[in-house]
């Protein structure tokens, strides 16, 4: 079944679906790097409050949360991480 000129008819269809790939893959880019930092830090015994976990999950910057990545490796504490660039 070819989608080519349908129309998603659902909020969600047009959300997922209704964008170009490359839009797609660079969102799940982040998101993934977004919860790598959050697994990083958890199993480092990081304690990260619901305000920064919100903060990272909501950063759209690939650059950005690399480098809170990199961080995430070796800070003390959850302030190392995301301090600002």
């Amino acid at each position: 079944m070819k989608l080519k000129n349908y129309e998603f008819q659902s909020d969600f269809a047009r959300h997922y679906y209704g964008r170009g790939k490359a839009e797609g893959m660079a969102e799940g880019k982040v998101e993934g790097e977004a919860e790598m930092i959050l697994t990083v830090l958890a199993a480092r015994g990081v304690e990260v409050s619901d305000e920064v976990r919100a903060r990272i999950r909501s950063c759209t910057d690939l650059k950005v949360l690399k480098e809170w990545g990199r961080r995430a490796t070796t800070a003390a504490s959850v302030d190392d991480v995301v301090i600002e660039l």
